[in-house]
Formats: C-alpha cells, structure tokens, sequence
C-alpha cells in the first residue's frame, strides 16, 4: 500500500514538471507585443489549468491500473486539442534536449 502511494505520488510529481515544462516551451513561436503576449499567456493559464486537473488520471497511468474513473475521463475530454497535442509535441523532444537517448514505445 506504501509502495503504491509513493509510486502516485512520484506520477503526480512528474505529471506537474510535464506541465510545467510544456507550458514553457508553448511560449516559443508566439506572437509578439503586448498584445500577443497577452493572448500567449491567457492560453498558457487555460492550458495549464486543463492540464493541472489531469492529476486525477494519476493512478490509471501505473501498470496494472483499473480503468480511469468518471472524473479523469472527464478532465481529459477538457482538455483542449491543441493544449494537448502541444504538450505531447512537447514532451517526446524532451529527452534529446536533455542529452538522453530517444525513447521508443512499442
């Protein structure tokens, strides 16, 4: 039980650098000025809040996991398309900017 609360704890953990991290690189490509700083950041905190309630997935995402409750299937249908695939785009470059090896899933 010990083990499968820390193992959460540790996928709520990576799931917020995962946000935090796509939030940031979203930023690149945007528009400039204060007007488009502006656009570029109210898309930011949507994305980030749609993201943020993703945290309900957490224990569904572990081997073995039930299926995904009513209120982690409820936040990922609110999540936005291009918040979404932004943050995926995101993530699979993280490993060659961090001078790792590509991961391949199968």
């Amino acid at each position: 039980m010990a083990a499968t609360k820390s193992l959460v704890s540790l996928v709520s953990r990576a799931m917020m650098l995962f946000v935090l991290v796509a939030l940031v690189a979203q930023t690149h490509g945007q528009p400039n000025g204060p007007m488009g700083q502006i656009v570029v950041a109210q898309q930011l905190q949507s994305c980030s809040a749609q993201l943020g309630n993703l945290n309900l997935c957490a224990p569904f995402v572990l081997p073995g996991a039930a299926n995904p409750s009513a209120e982690c299937c409820n936040a990922l249908q609110a999540v936005g398309h291009e918040c979404l695939c932004n943050t995926i785009r995101v993530s699979t470059r993280l490993p060659t900017q961090c001078n790792l090896s590509s991961i391949s899933c199968a």
